[in-house]
């Protein structure tokens, strides 16, 4: 299984990913667009992976490869190729697909509840109600033919299916508690005290199993692309 991720910062990895697709005997390659932004043909790749970031996805001007990175992931649905957004990721899916990517009512960072928005089936389904991990103050209108599979009290669209290959999370089940460290670590300017931003106190409260329940719903995201 070939796989590509898309990292657009340093201290954002693929979590408890990376068990999961080592398990599976993975080849994993890498655009890390904080260093260079070379992107491989989509045509081998069996997954590809976009990852979270504190850019937005219209700054094009004073990110130029998001350009670039939007015709890849494009390229990538277009050609049937699975496909996983998380946080920036799945707001570069909705973009690059015509939808837009704004900013949303109100920052939603820590552990809330995200709630499963119910279906007629043929889709991913998420527990009717699980607490995640957010980290995140834009959101997006969902793309044309997208199916809507979860909201949250502070923003609507959370996740979205479009076909049997591409998905789209809003929040992280990827985070293990040394990712969220790093994230804390990085971007704890932005714990300003509101109704869906926890302290960083709350934060590193958070028990270890509430990462194993997470991670294990992350592997049920990636099992159910990867078989379909």
């Amino acid at each position: 299984m070939n796989v590509h991720i898309l990292q657009h910062v340093a201290f954002e990895g693929i979590g408890s990913m990376e068990p999961w697709l080592r398990k599976r005997a993975a080849n994993i390659t890498s655009t890390r667009f904080f260093e260079a932004w070379t992107l491989p043909e989509v045509g081998h790749l069996d997954l590809v992976i976009a990852m979270g970031g504190p850019m937005s996805v219209n700054d094009e001007v004073e990110l130029p490869w998001l350009v670039a990175e939007k015709e890849f992931v494009r390229a990538a649905i277009e050609q049937g190729v699975p496909v996983l957004g998380i946080c920036l990721g799945a707001q570069l899916i909705a973009s690059a697909l015509g939808a837009c990517v704004y900013a949303g009512r109100q920052r939603e960072i820590g552990w809330f509840d995200i709630e499963a928005v119910p279906q007629a089936g043929g889709v991913f389904t998420f527990p009717p109600s699980t607490p995640v991990f957010h980290w995140h103050g834009e959101t997006f209108d969902l793309p044309a033919g997208a199916v809507h599979l979860a909201r949250s009290a502070a923003c609507v669209h959370q996740a979205f299916q479009i076909g049997t290959n591409v998905i789209g999370l809003q929040f992280h089940l990827e985070t293990t508690p040394e990712s969220a460290d790093a994230i804390i670590s990085h971007c704890r300017d932005e714990l300003v005290a509101d109704t869906f931003v926890q302290s960083e106190d709350a934060l590193r409260a958070v028990p270890l199993v509430a990462y194993e329940r997470i991670n294990a719903l992350m592997g049920d995201v990636l099992d159910y692309l990867v078989r379909s």
